[in-house]
């Protein structure tokens, strides 16, 4: 007997084609119409283009940049200090693409109505593809309303910053022909709160804005620790107080500013996030002395709107890869999107996938008209709403899309467990959903014009009695505020939903709003996916979010 003719034991079947190359933005219809929908249409050739570079080139640079972490090297092979984190060319080429296509810089470069919107819909995609680089590309976006408090020192810096040049060189500022900025914020005492930081800043010379001082300290999470220089708190005679600490002196010797190790983390692993310490290292005071927080918040809340757009990027990766899947697997002689339960499962998550979208977009419209004293109001609200509710969704949702795959979806060769590993970080950084709920009552409670300016946003219910009793109950919540502090979670999660269901019933896709309305407005919120009531057009809701042309 010839056993060679058993080598082959069976023949592969019964498995989708690959979605290798595809261009990400083409395959979202929802993104085409909801960019379109906050004035972004101009920019659709140019996230076109970064469609292609997400789905193609940048998806497979992801996986290598994951799977060869970065590597940290305190000292060299003569003994000398240097604190420097090697990453893998794949690293760069995701930094590189992202930077050259204006996602640190374009709202502020070319800023006109829908900038912002284009340029979180770039990021939308980046994300997709791959989501540790979005920790420099973030904070580097978000340092410019800081800087811009402290126009000399933003003089200096922010022409590098908003270059679309990549430069990775471990070179003092002046020598570069870009920079990435990051943050330190984070001492092991105190995390969130950062009032009770002891890293202390003394002048070098007369202090004050703008001046010179030596920090020394500690910081628990500093993020991308390579990059060209970090907005950080430290305490002075005033209290806390906001800096810029370069890694490099302008004599272009090396800063005193030292990495102590690595973060080993549960995701974000092509990104380093590092514990550093201060040892009289140079820093420049950036706003007024003792207003450190108020100053660096013009960073974090950009911070806050990006973690909005990075979990809705994460759903939206997982849906297309859970609903394409399906599309092309046959179980019992039907193709599983097909099957009413699995419709189900699959339309509820495309259902969160797009409310979080439109969410996040109609933030990014909020941005561009900041001069606009309701859009303030509104963005000042939402920061925190849509940081809670949307990173709170994400790893359950990507859990449920990567069980719609089975195995397939559990295994490293798909892109599922990368996303179900990413999503907490959204949730945990720049404040976890505690936090993001006492701001949202701070800004309700403090803030003239904030409450006023969300129902204005919510209107009356736009036609929909179910809209409209949800926004009235909301009403009556607001008045009682005994134990609101308690109630905090529910509240937000009601002013979320409530904002989330009036954008799907405006966008006038009354499948999608009815579906949304009835499933997280009938009390049916806090349900697993896949328990969306009967009498929904769940096929129509699949096949608009599954990916188009495949």
């Amino acid at each position: 007997m010839n056993l060679h003719q058993f080598a082959e034991t069976h023949e592969v079947t019964n498995q989708p084609p690959a979605l290798d190359g595809a261009n990400l933005y083409r395959i979202d219809l929802p993104l085409q119409q909801w960019m379109r929908r906050f004035d972004a249409g101009w920019a659709e050739s140019r996230v076109d283009a970064y469609g292609a570079l997400a789905g193609g080139p940048l998806m497979e640079a992801g996986f290598l940049a994951n799977q060869n972490k970065p590597v940290f090297s305190s000292h060299d092979r003569f003994g000398h200090r240097i604190d420097l984190v090697e990453f893998h060319p794949a690293y760069h080429q995701l930094m590189q693409a992202a930077i050259e296509a204006g996602l640190t810089s374009l709202p502020w470069t070319d800023p006109q109505a829908g900038a912002h919107v284009a340029r979180a819909s770039m990021t939308y995609l980046h994300s997709q593809a791959e989501a540790g680089s979005g920790c420099p590309l973030t904070m580097t976006f978000a340092c410019v309303p800081a800087l811009k408090l402290q126009p000399d020192i933003a003089d200096q810096w922010l022409p590098k910053i908003l270059a679309t040049r990549y430069d990775p060189r471990n070179v003092g500022m002046q020598h570069k022909a870009g920079l990435t900025i990051g943050m330190a914020m984070t001492e092991k005492q105190g995390g969130t709160d950062v009032r009770a930081n002891t890293t202390r800043a003394y002048p070098v010379g007369a202090g004050g804005p703008g001046q010179a001082y030596e920090l020394v300290g500690h910081k628990w999470f500093c993020s991308a620790p390579m990059c060209d220089a970090f907005l950080t708190l430290a305490q002075t005679d005033k209290g806390l107080t906001c800096f810029l600490l370069p890694r490099h002196r302008p004599d272009d010797t090396r800063n005193q500013f030292y990495i102590q190790r690595l973060k080993n983390k549960l995701g974000n692993l092509s990104n380093a996030s590092s514990e550093v310490e201060f040892r009289g290292a140079l820093a420049w005071m950036i706003g007024e002395e003792g207003r450190g927080v108020p100053t660096i918040i013009e960073m974090v809340a950009m911070t806050r709107f990006d973690c909005m757009v990075g979990s809705s990027s994460l759903m939206r990766q997982a849906l297309t890869q859970a609903s394409h899947h399906c599309a092309h697997r046959t179980v019992g002689g039907r193709v599983l999107s097909e099957q009413p339960l699995m419709q189900n499962v699959l339309a509820d998550l495309a259902l969160e996938s797009e409310a979080a979208l439109a969410l996040s977009m109609r933030m990014g419209r909020a941005l561009d008209h900041l001069d606009d004293a309701q859009e303030a109001k509104f963005s000042r609200l939402v920061t925190a709403v849509g940081k809670y509710w949307i990173c709170k969704r994400a790893p359950a949702m990507i859990n449920e899309a990567a069980e719609c795959m089975g195995g397939a979806g559990y295994v490293e060769d798909s892109i599922l467990p990368r996303l179900y590993r990413e999503a907490p970080v959204n949730s945990t950084w720049e404040g976890s959903g505690n936090v993001q709920c006492l701001d949202v009552l701070r800004a309700l409670s403090k803030e003239p014009g904030v409450l006023d300016a969300l129902f204005a946003e919510l209107g009356n219910g736009h036609g929909d009695k179910r809209l409209a009793a949800h926004i009235n109950g909301l009403k009556e919540s607001f008045k009682d505020t005994g134990d609101i502090q308690y109630r905090a979670r529910q509240l937000t999660e009601d002013i979320a939903l409530g904002l989330q269901a009036k954008l799907l019933l405006e966008a006038g896709n009354q499948v999608v709003s009815d579906a949304f309305i009835a499933s997280r407005l009938g009390g049916q919120g806090g349900r697993v996916y896949g328990t969306l009531p009967r009498g929904l057009d769940v096929a129509a809701i699949v096949a608009r979010s599954s990916p188009q042309g495949f």
